[in-house]
């Protein structure tokens, strides 16, 4: 049994709608197909999350919202209209707009959770509607009735371990269950939602949840590659990855997959397949399991580079002489709900990297001025705009000089280093450099270790 889903570019008009229903009929085992919202159906188009997103800020500033209303109908109505669909289920999502907007929270997280949510929701009714009128025995299915509970983190949310019990049910059904991505509910039964980019996460929930055999991710290119394509000129293609290999990617800035989509598959051994819907028959890439994959013939799989993030700074003459220094200065996030990325340090110094979202100013004006109160430190200095560069690949604890080749090829692009990191495990090495040298460090990498 397959659990398959399709992210917004392959949801973005009726042709994708016509390949993605061919897809899934094709193959009697994709039992569980999850959908994104429609994506954009060229450069310079717009998804219908980010119309919802505006829709929501102009109910939340009391704007006209008759135009926003008709502007996001009119994407599933184009789509129906083509599928030849009766007008019914344009009805039911206009309805089901106007209601979420009529039954909104004051507290505006939770009301653009609900409204963001209309993306995906919609989507799978349409696609259900569309398979059952070229005879397939589809059904929607939502997901507070499949029972996915995620913790009430508005926009950010994480799935409940009780939902996995729950959502396996659906293996009783024999159906073609059409289940929408990106949100769930909290226990309260409010619409919560991932970060964006989430249906990813609900794939690889209900594929850990059903067990399936394959998790197919069908996107809008024939393989993962080495680097990004909109950075690196046809980059080399990756037909295979490790789960930690893809993760760090995934983190490091690779958008090809959501970097919270192998947690639940990765107990399980349960292997992804990321696919084209655009050129189906392409094999795509395979993330399989650290023992599941075959020995690398390369040192690096991929580089990537991700932006928007500050260092916090902080000096302290005899610092490790302290007990305790490193376990107070991050109770200080703790208390202000801030999660930080990296901590590299030295004997009287300590760095903390923290991405710019989750830090607005008052809460960063708060740390900093705690740390001072607090650890009597020497100095506390923020650098902001900063990126990582992340390269990766299990072959490196295996070769020697990876880091100096990749410093060598910073020297030589003119790309000054500001921190450089090796986990543990070996498989990633991270460099901290300016926003503006992100792609020229992606593309010295590139350079190094692939041409």
């Amino acid at each position: 049994m397959k659990v398959i889903k399709f992210g917004g570019s392959s949801m973005a008009d009726a042709k994708q709608f016509k390949k993605v229903a061919n897809i899934v009929i094709s193959d009697p085992e994709r039992r569980v197909v999850v959908v994104s919202a429609p994506g954009k159906r060229g450069e310079n188009d717009t998804k219908v999350t980010d119309m919802l997103i505006s829709l929501a800020e102009t109910v939340r500033d009391g704007g006209d919202i008759g135009e926003g209303i008709d502007e996001v109908v009119s994407r599933y109505e184009s789509i129906a209209k083509d599928l030849k669909l009766d007008r019914s289920i344009v009805f039911t999502i206009r309805a089901d707009i106007i209601s979420r907007i009529a039954n909104r929270n004051e507290e505006y997280p939770k009301f653009l959770d609900s409204m963001k949510a209309a993306g995906e929701d919609n989507s799978a009714k349409l696609m259900a509607a569309y398979l059952k009128s070229r005879g397939q025995n589809a059904e929607y299915v939502n997901p507070k009735d499949a029972g996915l509970y995620l913790t009430t983190e508005f926009g950010n949310a994480q799935v409940l371990p009780e939902s996995y019990a729950l959502l396996k049910k659906l293996l009783e059904k024999k159906t073609l269950i059409i289940f929408p991505g990106f949100f769930g509910y909290s226990k309260d039964g409010d619409v919560v939602t991932f970060s964006r980019g989430g249906s990813d996460v609900t794939g690889g929930i209900l594929a850990a949840a059903l067990n399936a055999d394959v998790y197919e991710n069908f996107t809008d290119v024939d393989f993962v590659y080495a680097a990004n394509p909109h950075i690196v000129d046809k980059p080399f293609p990756i037909p295979l990855f490790t789960y930690e290999e893809m993760r760090e990617l995934s983190y490091g800035g690779f958008s090809v997959l959501h970097e919270e989509a192998l947690a639940p598959v990765y107990s399980l051994g349960i292997p992804v397949n990321i696919r084209n819907t655009n050129n189906p028959d392409a094999p795509g890439t395979f993330i399989v399991a650290d023992d599941k994959a075959p020995k690398s013939t390369f040192p690096v799989v991929g580089i990537a580079a991700d932006k928007g993030f500050l260092t916090i700074h902080v000096y302290k003459y005899m610092m490790n002489r302290e007990i305790g220094f490193g376990r107070r200065l991050l109770q200080i996030l703790e208390e202000e709900g801030i999660s930080y990325e990296h901590t590299p340090s030295g004997i009287d110094s300590i760095s903390v990297i923290i991405r710019e979202s989750n830090c607005p100013k008052d809460k960063l004006d708060r740390v900093t001025e705690k740390i001072r109160a607090t650890l009597n430190v020497n100095s506390v200095n923020v650098v902001h705009n900063q990126a990582i560069v992340m390269l990766v690949g299990r072959g490196m604890t295996k070769s020697v000089g990876i880091a100096a080749r990749a410093a060598e090829a910073f020297n030589r692009a003119g790309i000054n280093i500001n921190m450089i990191n090796q986990g543990s495990s070996e498989v990633s090495i991270m460099f901290g450099v300016e926003d503006a040298d992100a792609k020229p460090a992606v593309k010295a990498l590139y350079e190094e270790f692939f041409d």
